[in-house]
């Protein structure tokens, strides 16, 4: 699954850490979505947008694979 949350990182001028703390999670864990090594919850995925006002699906988009 693909990801914008870097660049809606940048756009609303939050480091990693700053977006962790909004949504209750370590900055690691915000790291690890955003390359791809972890799937957030659907609660997760939910607060991220809600952060960021965009709906979960301009965030997240699943890929060819992702269907397998």
């Amino acid at each position: 699954m693909k990801n914008t949350i870097k660049v809606e990182r940048a756009r609303h001028n939050l480091t990693q850490a700053a977006l962790a703390d909004k949504v209750n999670v370590s900055r690691q864990t915000i790291n690890s979505i955003e390359i791809g090594k972890f799937v957030p919850s659907s609660i997760l995925a939910l607060k991220i947008a809600t952060i960021f006002n965009v709906r979960v699906e301009e965030i997240f988009v699943l890929e060819e694979q992702d269907w397998k």
